[in-house]
């Protein structure tokens, strides 16, 4: 018995390889929730008193039973374990927990209370609409990665919608060889640090105090605690307090996770202590509420204020027809920071808003489980505190769009002073072209940047050979303007004055962008060398027109 002892104590020897949280509607497995555990280790391990569990709660222990190296053992409740039995070996507890279907944390402890393995699971793994719908479970890949996530669980593949007892039909080689990255910092009083990390790490590193340390004069913590059950958690404690409204810096250094890859590129991150939202601290910056057939809504948050705001302590809602603020979402279940300067783009998959634009922040992104409802036509955002305070609203308009603009489909809706009222229609405008007509995670594209400065386009090289030789092969047309609200015509004309290549129509501007022309005409032919004019008229709807001609040179080289 001490063998097994042991053998129980040790992380991973018993992991979780396969879930099935949603059974309905049915594809070929029986309508009850389960999972699939598999012995990892080279030691025979006893079950019994063992329990699973998830953030609600735990279930009864598991009977006496001899779960053998590389055997798989299926767990679930009372009622289902006589149909289960049919696919292998069950185990039944009482009081199995109730796996949420969008994902929550699931665990096996041992009969010590030691958490032996964890999986924070979300609706995300499938990366399947249909099978994120029911009826299909989450595999594990390699059973020898147990900490990566997302990256090591997939759809099963199996037309049954699963694989309990066997072999999971996506078993594969996965192996873990990127470093833990530090995500976040959350401050819980003056002296006290939660850090959150994208994977589990090992304990005992995780565990050392003199591998943090805090800028400004903080140092280092005098303890250091890595969290049960997932372990990418680590708390700090200080003898020097934080100092209110004060950004500080926290790195980590030596910390490795469960395949002992060491931290390095992202071990640092920003930490302060946080305050409530007040009017206007956080604004409506913009929104997609006509997004494309396969696109999603999503709105973009900044932090206009120089408070550090808790997003666990702030809530995204609509309207009802009658006024009423409705369909309240919590930003973040989680201790997480937006800090002064900052953007947060809040939608339902991210991973679709990253595919259809330019995300240059990719850390600004945050997912709710189901966005309020943004109709097509017109609507009402707000945005308020755990008070129940307004932070700010917006009633949005189709009409607010560039008039020119016949349809308005996957075109964000920008704000164009952050400081001017958020209600005023004249203060939002349509997001340009030449960024994909959204920017989300950074800063807008119809932003007033200085009112002053005079229009100009510009075009370089003077002289370009678009042969694709890698050496001047197009022709970059830059433009400036004062304002926002512009359209832009471009047109190439030959020496003799005859319209070669008619490069944009029509084209919605932000106050500086470029185009790029690769040297062909209309019918994607090669043109003769020479010398070419680039005709450029921008106008706006209050009369404002601007012409510019620019003369470039068509060569190439033999």
């Amino acid at each position: 018995m001490s063998v097994f002892k042991v053998a129980a104590q040790n992380r991973y020897a018993i992991v979780i390889t396969e879930i099935m949280s949603d059974p309905t509607p049915q594809v070929g497995l029986p309508n009850f929730e389960w999972i699939e555990i598999r012995n990892t280790s080279a030691t025979a391990i006893n079950l019994q008193n063992w329990r699973v569990g998830d953030g609600s709660g735990v279930s009864g222990t598991l009977p006496n039973f001899l779960l053998q190296p590389d055997s798989i053992a299926i767990i679930c409740g009372t009622t289902a374990a006589a149909t289960m039995q049919q696919y292998g070996r069950t185990l039944a507890v009482t009081s199995f927990p109730s796996l949420d279907n969008d994902g929550e944390l699931i665990f096996i402890r041992s009969n010590t209370g030691a958490t032996v393995h964890a999986v924070e699971y979300s609706k995300l793994w499938f990366n399947n609409a249909v099978k994120s719908d029911g009826g299909w479970t989450l595999e594990m890949t390699d059973t020898k990665n147990p900490c990566s996530g997302s990256s090591n669980w997939k759809a099963s593949i199996d037309a049954r919608g699963g694989t309990p007892g066997i072999k999971n039909s996506v078993d594969g080689t996965n192996s873990d060889q990127t470093a833990p990255a530090l995500i976040r910092a959350f401050a819980t009083d003056a002296n006290t640090l939660l850090l959150s990390f994208d994977e589990p790490l090992d304990s005992v590193a995780a565990a050392t105090a003199s591998n943090y340390s805090v800028s400004d004069g903080i140092g280092s913590p005098i303890a250091a605690i890595c969290i049960a059950p997932l372990f990418n958690t680590v708390q700090l404690t200080f003898s020097t307090a934080l100092q209110a409204n004060k950004v500080y810096t926290v790195t980590a250094n030596n910390v490795t996770d469960c395949a002992g890859n060491v931290i390095s590129a992202f071990k640092t991150t920003t930490v302060g202590l946080s305050v409530r939202a007040d009017s206007t601290d956080i604004i409506i910056n913009e929104l997609l509420f006509n997004p494309k057939a396969d696109g999603i809504d999503y709105v973009e948050l900044y932090n206009r204020s120089n408070k550090i705001i808790n997003l666990k302590e702030l809530l995204i809602a609509n309207k009802s027809s009658t006024g009423v603020v409705a369909n309240l979402r919590q930003l973040s279940l989680q201790n997480m920071l937006l800090f002064p300067g900052e953007f947060l783009v809040v939608s339902e998959d991210e991973r679709i808003l990253k595919r259809q634009f330019n995300a240059k922040n990719v850390s600004a992104f945050i997912n709710i489980s189901s966005m309020p409802s943004f109709p097509d036509d017109k609507g009402t955002v707000v945005l308020l505190n755990n008070t129940g305070a307004v932070v700010d609203e917006l009633a949005y308009d189709d009409r607010w769009h560039f008039p020119l603009i016949t349809n308005t489909e996957g075109i964000a809706l920008e704000r164009i002073d952050p400081n001017t009222s958020t209600q005023n229609k004249d203060n939002w405008h349509s997001a340009a072209k030449d960024v994909g007509y959204g920017t989300p995670s950074y800063q807008n594209s119809q932003f007033r940047i200085d009112l002053q400065v005079n229009g100009e386009i510009t075009v370089t090289p003077g002289v370009f050979s678009p042969d694709n030789d890698g050496t001047d092969d197009l022709l970059t047309i830059s433009y400036r303007f004062p304002e926002t609200g512009y359209v832009m015509n471009i047109t190439v004309f030959d020496a003799g004055g005859r319209p070669v290549k008619v490069l944009q129509r029509n084209a919605v501007c932000s106050q500086q962008g470029f185009f790029r022309w690769d040297g062909l005409n209309d019918q994607l032919k090669q043109l003769p060398i020479g010398p070419y004019v680039i005709f450029t008229e921008v106008f706006n709807l209050t009369g404002k027109v601007k012409r510019f001609k620019n003369q470039v040179v068509l060569a190439r080289r033999f």
